[in-house]
């Protein structure tokens, strides 16, 4: 991670809300999960260009609630990195699994996580439309149910 440096932030730091804007539609999504979680933001040089928010679910599952890269740093491997740095958050702490949300609509994502060794372990029907108040559109399909993917930490070990 030669020139980037990750940072946990804390309840005195911004949030970077224009970062986690590309993760989720609303502030007020946002809202719902921010505050109960681990915001890490990775940053090259000054400027901040990913993040990622983790949150504890029990004493053995740890969820990615959020995680973006900006604009020009996508398609970098610079998602990957988050990917191993939760994994390695995830094995350093106990926890079993990671698990991760996404839309059903969202194919490059869903494809993303299982290239990082995510499976799919279930679906939340209707999450999109009983979470938001507006009808959510992603590859000219409404997002209707949330897939949910798994890493099994156990599978690697420092």
């Amino acid at each position: 991670m030669d020139p980037f440096t990750l940072i946990k932030i804390d309840a005195s730091s911004e949030m970077p809300y224009e970062l986690l804007l590309l993760a989720d539609e609303t502030v007020e999504a946002i809202h719902k999960y921010i505050f109960d979680c681990d915001v890490y933001v990775l940053k090259d040089k000054s400027r901040s260009i990913a993040v990622m928010a983790l949150y504890r679910i029990s004493n053995t599952e740890l969820e990615i609630k959020n995680i973006a890269v900006d604009s020009p740093y996508q398609g970098k491997g610079i998602g990957g990195l988050l990917i191993d740095k939760a994994k390695e958050i995830a094995n350093k702490n106990h926890f079993h699994s990671l698990l991760v949300g996404t839309s059903d609509t969202g194919f490059r994502q869903i494809r993303f996580y299982e290239k990082n060794g995510f499976v799919k372990k279930g679906i939340h029907k209707d999450f999109f439309i009983q979470n938001y108040p507006d009808p959510i559109f992603e590859n000219g399909i409404q997002m209707r149910d949330m897939v949910v993917l798994e890493f099994l930490t156990h599978h690697f070990s420092e």
